[in-house]
């Protein structure tokens, strides 16, 4: 039998070591991936460090349920090798990127086609081995999305970063008044935001960044403005330009200073769509809700319709791709660190 590669986590908050296995036969509907590409994401480092910050010293437990070794990685393409007894041969050969967040399959949520808000849910990379590998096993091909004429590393992050952008901004496309749009944190997530809302949207879309290198890139890639919030008074120079604040905010941070920036720009009527998991704790006076008008929405990833919604729109050539870097597999606990240390801009993209 041939043997399996993987970048493991062994231990909780230690790093990723390779551990060498039988590559395992696909059962029933499963299918056996070669895996061409991962993606290294945020929420990588959180499973890696087996909890969420939830600020004030209060942790999220994330190791439940895991049984190590465990193999991250969830921004998955490749080349079906191999096939179940239940599956169709003509999957054999199949070049697909594969959506992770996959469900239970019986619950309410998954039946409405929801898995992604699945409280049993079966995510790749997060409750069943995932991606860092030289082959991963999917569930059932309805996981499997065709990219040709795609590259490979485009129709990777689609699944994650991709779906996660796409899925934040269409939470905001029918809102009534949309006069601008701020995204905020231009890491993997917000950059892919930014390629997505220059295609779903017609009101300019400015940008907010710690980073200058960060806010650079996005100036090159469609942005018409972009803010370093650590500026004195910033808020206060933003209301002014916009004339009233931003009616529309996506926080890709997801950490108590870009919620307190994001709050201090909305505009009255307004709507944050938080997706950014770095953590921490965020409070607002109520009057604040009651006063502003305001809405501010949770959002974790789309579901596989969005999925195939944003694949065929990444098809058709109407998103611009994002910066990627392509490094070894062999090497993921170095830009494990890179991206802890916000040393990455863009993907990093592990090569089998």
């Amino acid at each position: 039998m041939a043997l399996m590669r993987r970048q493991s986590l062994v231990k909780f908050d230690a790093p990723l070591c390779e551990t060498i296995v039988d590559t395992p036969a696909p059962q029933g509907r499963e299918v056996l991936l070669r895996v061409e590409r991962c993606g290294l994401c945020h929420s990588d480092l959180h499973i890696q460090d087996g909890y969420a910050d939830m600020g004030g010293g209060k942790r999220l437990d994330t190791t439940r349920g895991m049984k190590l070794p465990f193999t991250l990685g969830h921004e998955i393409a490749g080349t079906v090798e191999e096939i179940g007894p239940d599956a169709s041969k003509d999957l054999m050969g199949m070049k697909a990127a594969v959506f992770p967040w996959i469900g239970c399959g019986q619950c309410k949520d998954c039946v409405n086609g929801d898995e992604n808000l699945c409280t049993r849910n079966r995510y790749l990379g997060v409750s069943l081995d995932g991606g860092f590998a030289s082959h991963i096993l999917v569930p059932d091909p309805k996981y499997l999305l065709a990219y040709d004429p795609l590259p490979v590393n485009v129709a990777a992050t689609l699944m994650c970063s991709g779906a996660t952008a796409y899925g934040a901004l269409k939470r905001l496309v029918d809102r009534p008044r949309q006069r601008n749009l701020l995204l905020i944190g231009l890491g993997g997530v917000g950059m892919m935001g930014l390629s997505f809302a220059s295609a779903m949207f017609k009101q300019p879309i400015s940008i907010a960044d710690l980073s200058a290198t960060a806010r650079e890139t996005a100036l090159k890639n469609g942005a018409s403005v972009a803010y370093d919030p650590s500026e004195p008074d910033i808020a206060k120079r933003i209301i002014k330009e916009t004339e009233g604040g931003f009616d529309e905010v996506v926080d890709f941070a997801g950490n108590e200073k870009s919620m307190n920036f994001a709050m201090s720009v909305l505009a009255r009527g307004g709507k944050i769509v938080v997706s950014g998991l770095m953590g921490g704790n965020f409070s607002l006076p109520m009057v604040q809700w009651i006063y502003k008008r305001m809405t501010i929405e949770g959002f974790m990833t789309g579901t596989l319709a969005e999925a195939h919604e944003l694949m065929a729109l990444a098809r058709a050539g109407k998103i611009k791709p994002t910066p990627m870097r392509e490094e070894p597999m062999g090497d993921v606990q170095k830009w494990m660190e890179e991206l802890r240390a916000g040393k990455v801009v863009g993907r990093i993209m592990l090569t089998n």
